[in-house]
Formats: structure tokens, C-alpha cells, sequence
């Protein structure tokens, strides 16, 4: 049952790293690579000038942004390139209805706002941290991440007990 949605999951991934893409590109910052999945390159393309690669592990994807350029940014681009990935896929959740890709859409945007490490929700706090304290403070950071990643785990584990008590 779990493999009839991992096509599902592939595809919410795509949409939602081509969400950073367009934001990405409307606000003059370069993507150098797309990448779908982790581990060991199984191909790789480049197209619009942007080199795509394909893993062997489909349980994620990145989308490689010039970093330097992103940083040069207003505060208010950034976060928008962070959260252009979550829009799009809750913009498909909402045109694909009830359906399985709904569904994958719907569980990525939910996993990537909360402030878990690496997730986009934790890249827009520490960007909004450091436009705050016009600085990087490694001990705020940490704490953020810390507390970020336990909220978020404390957050599935309470809607995972939650689930398994109505089923």
C-alpha cells in the first residue's frame, strides 16, 4: 500500500522544488542544480540552464541555490523562496481534490513549515533570527534548532497518537 504513493511523494517533491525554482528566479537568484532523491546519481540533465539530477533514494529533494546572492537578498525575498515550495504544493493539494497527490502534497507542506532542522520552516527562522539581530548568533541559532526540531517531533508524535486512537 505505502509503494502506490511513492510515485505520489515524487511527484509532490518535483512540484514543490519547482516552487523554489519560480521564486527563485523571479527574484534573481541562480539555481545551479535540482536534484530528486539522496544518495548515489543514477542520471543527471541539465535543461534551462539548470543541471537536474535523479537519485536513488526517492525520500527527498534539494533544490542548490547560490547562496551568496540569496544572502544579498531584502529579508522579505528570501522567505519567499523558502516558502514558495510549501505555496506550491498546497496550490496542488488544492487542484488535485481528494486524490493521492493531493493527499502527498497536503503531508509535504505540513512537514516542511514546521520548524524542524533543514526544513523550510527552520530556514525561514533562522533568516528572520538574523534580519532580527542584524547578525548570526550561533548560540540563538542552536537553541532555535533545538527547540524547533523537538517541537516538531513532540507535534507528528502527539498527531501520530492521535491517528492510531481513531483508527
Amino acid at each position: 500500500m505505502i509503494l502506490a504513493y511513492v510515485p505520489f511523494f515524487v511527484g509532490a517533491l518535483l512540484i514543490h522544488e519547482l516552487g523554489h525554482l519560480a521564486a527563485a528566479r523571479a527574484c534573481g537568484v541562480e539555481v545551479n542544480e535540482i536534484g530528486l532523491g539522496w544518495g548515489l546519481k543514477l542520471a543527471e540533465f541539465r535543461w534551462h540552464n539548470v543541471n537536474w539530477a535523479i537519485r536513488i533514494l526517492p525520500v527527498g529533494a534539494y533544490v542548490r541555490l547560490d547562496l551568496d546572492e540569496l544572502q544579498r537578498r531584502p529579508l522579505a525575498q528570501q522567505i519567499l523562496i523558502f516558502l514558495a515550495g510549501i505555496v506550491a504544493n498546497l496550490v496542488a493539494a488544492a487542484l488535485a481534490g481528494g486524490t493521492r497527490l493531493g493527499a502527498m502534497n497536503f503531508l509535504l507542506a505540513a512537514t516542511n513549515i514546521l520548524p524542524f532542522y533543514q526544513q523550510d520552516g527552520w530556514k525561514c527562522g533562522m533568516v528572520m533570527l538574523r534580519g532580527l539581530l542584524s547578525r548570526k548568533s550561533a548560540l540563538v541559532e542552536w537553541i532555535f534548532t533545538v527547540v524547533g526540531t523537538g517541537l516538531s517531533i513532540a507535534v507528528f508524535t502527539a498527531l501520530a497518537v492521535r491517528l492510531s486512537q481513531t483508527h
